[in-house]
């Protein structure tokens, strides 16, 4: 995991920075600030808008004597989406914006689902029980 992790640290940033170069040379340099500033700002809106409705979502499985087990890893890719698209670069909003929407969401989540899954399995993580 920590290999992909710095894997994704090391390329990405290489990847936009010429990805930049490339759309600025292409579009202008103003054109592709402004991209940036509106993927910035929808990114956001959409983080808040998704973020808000998951937590609405769990509250009525808790009313309901429901687990919101689904809403956690829901939440989890809305988090890590909202972290992504704060960096500026066409690849990572790509990658925050297939994670904030629900339908191209559900690949992620099952996932980080079968991680945790494992974690547990393995004894790297604990789930303590009343």
């Amino acid at each position: 995991m920590f290999r992909w992790l710095l894997l994704f640290i090391l390329v990405v940033p290489a990847l936009e920075i010429g990805l930049f170069v490339w759309a600025g040379g292409y579009i202008g340099p103003w054109w592709l600030i402004l991209l940036i500033i509106l993927t910035g700002i929808i990114g956001a809106w959409l983080a808040k808008q998704q973020g808000l409705e998951t937590l609405h979502n769990a509250r009525e499985s808790m009313a309901k004597g429901y687990p919101p087990q689904e809403r956690i890893f829901d939440g989890i890719c809305i988090l890590i989406g909202g972290v992504v698209l704060l960096t500026p670069g066409f690849i990572t909003d790509a990658i925050g914006f297939l994670l904030l929407i629900p339908v191209t969401r559900r690949p992620f989540k099952n996932m980080f689902q079968n991680i945790a899954r494992k974690w547990v399995e393995n004894g790297r993580f604990k789930v303590y029980r009343r």
